[in-house]
């Protein structure tokens, strides 16, 4: 009978805790259709890990010695020492992305690096709030609404809050369709929200885009060779999609790949939300500076947008500016939505499509710099 009791014995009240937030996220992900795919592994996996003597996670059994756990192995091989499963991801997500609406309308790229203002001031908060660097660095990411970036960005500078970015992240990422709205209300009027743009599309080659992700690699891989991985991924993925002669390997990666990659990387992940790590008054810091992060990013979209209106004679609905963070397609339909709701028939939805997919590459870009930054600084 103390044998079968050792298990229930040995629970304490941390681990209850993250019994409680891993069932949160997986009712995020089945009652409110919150990222699902993420967030339900996630939650299934906090429950896993916080088990007392759990097999999933190394153990020193008795008369045993240690016993190797299967999410523990994951962490350690996939992400910890390759980051292979976060950079996996991006083919897939590549191989998703249609650049046309971008290259259509180029000039939409500055709103996706204008919403990225919310980095680094989350950075610059997390450093007054003793953090150091590094973990500032990677808490900062979170404002770009990227999971894999967020990960491989805390990975690669050693961040001790790897779970709870990670849960931030892609929370904040499920919680758009919540979160957009008011921060765009905050900085603009009704007025503003009802302006109507006309979209006037041209026909994009074939060999265009196909040229766009070859030489996006190489450009970004000389300004930020940090973040060449990510950028080089993501755009492998778009040529595979773009190409037109590996269709069956295009739909795989949209598809089987994807989904794969995105089951395992959440569940895996999970490791880091063991309850000694991250019930933590550390960890409601970050949850509250990556929602900070998150809504600057989408304010400073808004703003630049109204800058540009003081300049130009057609007017554009600033509210597309939002739509410059990394949550493809989530933001632009939010985008859509509240322009809809603002006045019936306005339709901005490929302008907002342009931004967010900008806002894709950015995030990644800004990755990428924060790392190179951080590095030689330190």
């Amino acid at each position: 009978m103390s044998y079968l009791l050792e298990g229930i014995l040995a629970v304490t009240p941390q681990q209850i805790v993250m019994y409680l937030i891993g069932t949160f996220l997986i009712w995020l992900a089945v009652k409110k259709q919150y990222e699902p795919a993420l967030l339900l592994p996630m939650g299934f996996g906090a429950i896993l890990v916080n088990l007392p003597l759990s097999g999933v996670i190394n153990q020193n059994m008795a008369g045993i010695g240690e016993t190797a756990g299967i999410i523990q192995w994951l962490f350690e091989t996939t992400i910890e020492a390759s980051e292979a499963l976060p950079i996996l991801l991006f083919i897939g997500i590549g191989a998703m992305i249609d650049f046309g609406p971008l290259l259509t309308q180029p000039v939409m790229f500055l709103f996706g690096a204008a919403a990225q203002f919310g980095i680094f001031f989350a950075i610059s908060l997390a450093t007054l709030l003793g953090f150091d660097l590094k973990d500032a660095a990677s808490i900062g990411i979170i404002g770009a609404a990227d999971g894999p970036t967020s990960i491989l960005v805390s990975q690669i500078l050693h961040s001790r809050y790897i779970g709870a970015i990670a849960v931030a992240a892609y929370s904040y990422m499920a919680l758009v369709p919540i979160i957009q709205p008011a921060a765009i209300k905050l900085v603009t009027t009704h007025k503003e929200r009802q302006i109507r743009m006309t979209y006037n599309p041209r026909e994009i080659t074939k060999q265009t885009k196909i040229l766009f992700p070859i030489l996006t690699t190489i450009i970004v891989g000389l300004i930020a060779p940090a973040s060449v991985a990510l950028v080089g991924f993501l755009m492998f993925g778009n040529l595979l999609r773009e190409c037109g002669v590996l269709d069956n390997l295009a739909k795989t990666a949209q598809n089987e790949l994807a989904n794969l990659i995105t089951i395992l990387l959440g569940i895996t992940i999970s490791f880091s939300m063991r309850a000694d790590e991250f019930v933590r008054v550390d960890t409601l810091l970050i949850l509250a500076i990556g929602l900070v992060a998150f809504i600057f990013d989408t304010i400073g979209g808004v703003l630049f947008a109204k800058v540009l209106n003081l300049f130009l004679r057609t007017k554009i609905n600033p509210m597309i500016g939002a739509a410059g963070i990394s949550a493809f397609p989530m933001s632009s339909r939010v985008v859509q939505k509240l322009a809809t709701a603002e006045s019936n028939g306005n339709i901005i939805l490929m302008q907002a499509v342009g931004v967010n997919v900008s806002g894709q590459i950015a995030s990644v870009i800004a990755g990428g710099l924060v790392i190179k930054l951080v590095g030689q600084y330190l």
